[in-house]
């Protein structure tokens, strides 16, 4: 296993007290970080294994995603323009519904190779209808850190040949669950999915929510309040507002992460908050859908966990972490003061809070000893950088300023993903190439 020392410029750790440390170096024993000292000659020179230097490069933790569709990635750039429901009934549920095995690893592939190129090191993924062995197959030989699950949909009048019925969509769900849940020495993890009220029913989303109790460490993930089309088909169908009505299911608890929770009253943010839900704010899409943006700023100061996705690529169409981080930050300061969601604090809700929503504090987020050594090295000294090179101005740069192609290198369970700016996992020409031929494919069956 691995031996690594890594000397970098510098250390922005997100542990409790936000220490950014120079002249210190890291060491990684197996999948784990063992150490981090000052840098010496003795040490450097004694060390027996790989020796990484990167005085140029500053050294963070790997990023959190906790809302992505790796199942779309195929169809970037093929529903521009759309809201919500007609983006969904128009072009993504038929394109879902098209999918083979082929054309799903495919897409799983892309969406892998550019997440993690940009530093992202851990996602929260969900599935599609059908297939979703093939999507834990890839997460598996990828090496990224996942929780993911099998999309669960038992109604659907958007585009009803896109379903299942309740009984199959239980059953299957769990047993992805028993056989994909703590795989790859725990690097992948089962959250339960039905897509969101209008798709999912009440007996679907309760039992489902039931099966968690067998699968200790799983999470229920779902969408909500996203758009206020979709606000009032729930109102007119459940009588209540979304997230009242996932609460009068039982749903809500610590270890439920809704996406998006735009359009949402007093109410339901109080649920939020005594329920200790985790919200996935997806700042790129709730934009391009022209859904509006979540009150973030309200969630944090009523201490409700709020972390960030991407989304799914057709909705986006990028899904590199630093343009939710950048869109996080500035979309609030029009309404909340441009003193609302400063770097620092988007820069955590990309690492330890994303680590936290799911659970995983303890072992991700954050660079710390003891710690699984999921790391990224980026450069800041690029040519969209400042040249005011302070400790305290490193989060404006890597909020504001940086991209996914300065990201040099990333590391997940001790394990190489990406060096020197280029992914050991995938060859670019390849998957790309393939994704071609299964798109065209997939087009002829639509």
């Amino acid at each position: 296993m691995a031996h690594i020392l890594i000397i970098p410029k510098r250390i922005v750790t997100v542990d409790k007290q936000s220490r950014i440390l120079k002249n210190y170096c890291v060491e990684i024993q197996d999948d784990k970080i063992k150490s981090i000292g000052k840098i010496s000659k003795k040490t450097i020179k004694t060390f027996k294994g790989e020796v990484i230097h990167a005085e140029d490069l500053t050294l963070i933790p790997g990023f959190v995603q906790t809302h992505v569709h790796l199942c779309q990635t195929l169809f970037r750039g093929m529903a521009d323009d759309l809201e919500l429901l007609d983006w969904l009934q128009l072009k993504i549920f038929p394109y879902e519904n098209a999918h083979d095995k082929k054309s799903l690893a495919a897409s799983v592939k892309l969406g892998i190779n550019e997440l993690t190129l940009s530093g992202t090191t851990t996602i929260l993924d969900m599935g599609t209808l059908r297939h979703q062995e093939v999507i834990f197959d890839e997460l598996i030989s990828s090496g990224i850190r996942a929780f993911a699950g099998k999309c669960m949909i038992d109604m659907n009048d958007l585009f009803p040949m896109f379903k299942s019925n309740t009984h199959d969509e239980l059953k299957e769900s769990y047993l992805l669950s028993k056989a994909f849940h703590n795989e790859a020495n725990g690097r992948i993890k089962y959250g339960f999915a039905p897509r969101f009220a209008l798709s999912a029913s009440a007996k679907l989303m309760t039992e489902a929510r039931d099966m968690m109790k067998d699968i200790p460490g799983s999470i229920f993930h779902t969408h909500s309040s996203e758009n206020t089309h979709e606000v009032k088909a729930v109102r007119k169908k459940f009588k209540m507002n979304n997230i009242e009505y996932f609460n009068s299911l039982n749903l809500l608890d610590k270890n439920s992460v809704l996406a998006h929770c735009i359009c949402v009253d007093k109410n339901e943010i109080n649920l939020l908050k005594k329920k200790q839900v985790r919200v996935a704010h997806c700042p790129s899409s709730n934009l391009k859908l022209g859904s509006g943006f979540a009150p973030i700023p309200l969630y944090l100061k009523k201490g409700i966990s709020v972390s960030l996705g991407a989304d799914g690529a057709p909705c986006n169409n990028n899904l590199s972490i630093f343009n939710e981080m950048r869109l996080a930050s500035l979309i609030q300061k029009p309404k909340y003061s441009p003193t609302a969601m400063d770097s620092e604090t988007v820069f955590r809700l990309a690492t330890i809070e994303g680590a936290k929503a799911l659970h995983l504090e303890n072992e991700i987020g954050s660079i710390e000893v003891g710690k699984k050594a999921d790391i990224v090295l980026i450069n800041l000294d690029g040519t969209a950088q400042s040249v005011y090179d302070e400790d305290e101005n490193v989060y404006s740069r890597l909020v504001y300023s940086a991209s996914g192609n300065d990201v040099k290198y990333v590391m997940i369970d001790g394990k190489w993903i990406v060096k020197s700016g280029k992914s050991k996992i995938y060859d670019q020409k390849e998957i790309m190439s393939e994704a071609k031929i299964e798109l065209k494919k997939l087009l002829s069956r639509v």
